[in-house]
């Protein structure tokens, strides 16, 4: 059996978008509302974020690391005021040791038919051929995502079409992989999504304010109504108060939404592509009790992505819900931490086992899933030693086994617990009594039961598009 060595951190999203154009009747202050959006989506990316704005036909920005109100301050969005529109994002870096300046968004650029700025989540599968193309064409890129490359593609292309929006949909034919996108003219806002729908899109209004979110949540906070999702491939162009709808040319992609969005990434309070991201963890809890095979006194939930499954399980089960672990909510993810021992130390001043209500009981932890296995293993630890009799750990999704290649930056799949090893052999690893998995065959009935196209590649190696390493369509850039 292999051992469980110190491996890379914990799977992250990439990154939360949101724009904003308002209406003058509103009087809103599209700065000001974009910064409470992105407090609303900071569970998506803690480790820079940045606001754009038009202000008087003038697209101005400010970004830099740190969480939202660490970067804002009242002043600057002051400076931001009478602006027309806003775009905003909140990111995660693929590396957690550092973050590039010029990695932070929005990006802002000026060319010679205007001036754009945008806001990108996700991966291209063809990036690094899409920029090694554009680098012997004579691009010079400052950072080192597909958020330029995917601008480079965008202006090359308006210099050839009339429109914004013509131009992006020129893009996609060159961009193969997972984008949920916002862009900003001076006077129009685009939101544009992947033809397979891999990351999450949303449109919504408040008066006769048109905004676009990465999550329904960040819509609600502001009092706005959440309007629909943008369909995959779909092109969504405000302007003037008025939402128009193109799509690309590209035809019979699958639909592959992210299960993980709903098992982990998304808040719990929001509703993605019609589904309700709580209802659908509390339904996966649910599942894992009608296969439960072991008694219990009490279940919990790890927080926070865990505890509607584990209310799910405790009510179809009828075994007790109770609160036997406790978050501090002002320490930032473990996983942002790069060393090994300042994860272990984060973990135990961000979680503490209530003593008083796991001691001498037979406890039901469930969690929304093990990629590397150290954290679930202190947990189990951290209940033992406050006197739990048991542990019976319960994940609401199969083993995570494969490298995502769409947006969610994860461990190799050699460095997943799960890759290799039986079930036996994981439980051992982390020190539970039990462990018990969401069958694969569970998740994706409810995702079908719920409408939803899915990626499930993490738990199956199934990839929707061909990946690195892997024989299978390729785009290049055409040279004329």
């Amino acid at each position: 059996m292999k051992e469980l060595t110190a491996q890379p951190p914990k799977l992250k999203e990439e990154c939360g978008v949101f724009g904003l154009i308002a209406d003058p009747a509103d009087g809103r202050e599209p700065a000001f509302d974009t910064y409470n959006a992105l407090f609303a989506l900071q569970h998506r990316g803690q480790d820079s974020c940045g606001i754009a704005v038009s202000q008087n036909g003038v697209l101005r920005v400010h970004k830099a690391k740190g969480l939202v109100p660490e970067v804002f301050s009242m002043s600057e969005l002051k400076a931001f005021r009478g602006a027309s529109a806003a775009v905003g994002h909140v990111r995660h870096a693929t590396n957690s040791a550092s973050v590039n300046p010029a990695n932070i968004q929005p990006l802002v650029l000026h060319h010679a038919s205007g001036s754009m700025a945008m806001c990108y989540n996700g991966t291209l599968v063809n990036g690094k051929a899409l920029r090694a193309e554009t680098e012997n064409r004579g691009g010079i890129f400052q950072g080192t995502n597909d958020a330029e490359v995917i601008t480079y593609l965008i202006v090359r292309e308006h210099l050839r079409t009339h429109t914004l929006e013509d131009a992006v949909i020129n893009a996609m034919e060159y961009m193969i992989g997972a984008y949920s996108m916002v862009l900003m003219e001076k006077d129009k806002l685009i939101a544009v999504r992947d033809p397979n729908g891999f990351r999450p899109l949303c449109i919504g209004k408040i008066g006769n304010s048109i905004l676009f979110a990465s999550e329904s949540c960040a819509i609600e906070a502001l009092g706005g109504t959440v309007l629909r999702d943008v369909e995959p491939g779909e092109v969504v162009v405000a302007k003037d108060g008025i939402i128009t709808s193109h799509h690309c040319r590209i035809k019979a992609a699958r639909r592959a939404f992210c299960l993980f969005e709903l098992i982990y990434f998304a808040r719990q309070d929001s509703i993605i592509d019609g589904c309700s991201v709580g209802a659908a963890r509390e339904e996966a809890g649910r599942m894992l009790a009608r296969q439960n095979t072991v008694e219990g006194d009490l279940v919990i939930g790890v927080p926070d992505s865990g505890i509607a499954a584990a209310m799910g399980f405790a009510r179809e089960s009828g075994i007790p819900y109770g609160i036997g672990l406790m978050k501090n909510r002002y320490i930032a993810r473990t996983f942002i931490q790069s060393q090994r021992w300042e994860r272990e130390k984060s973990l135990r001043i961000k979680l503490n086992a209530v003593s008083a209500t796991v001691k001498d009981k037979r406890i039901i932890l469930v969690d929304d899933s093990i990629i590397r296995g150290k954290t679930c293993a202190r947990i189990v630890k951290l209940l033992r030693e406050a006197g739990a009799k048991e542990v019976h750990m319960k994940v609401s999704s199969p083993p995570f086994r494969y490298q995502c290649h769409f947006g969610t930056v994860t461990p190799r799949s050699e460095d997943m617990i799960a890759n290799g090893r039986t079930v036996e052999e994981v439980c051992r690893l982390i020190g539970a009594d039990s462990l018990q998995y969401l069958p694969l065959d569970s998740l994706k009935a409810m995702a079908q039961n719920l409408h939803l196209g899915f990626c499930d590649a993490c738990f199956t190696g199934d990839y929707v598009l061909p990946v690195p390493g892997e024989s299978g369509r390729q785009l290049t850039i055409n040279n004329d």
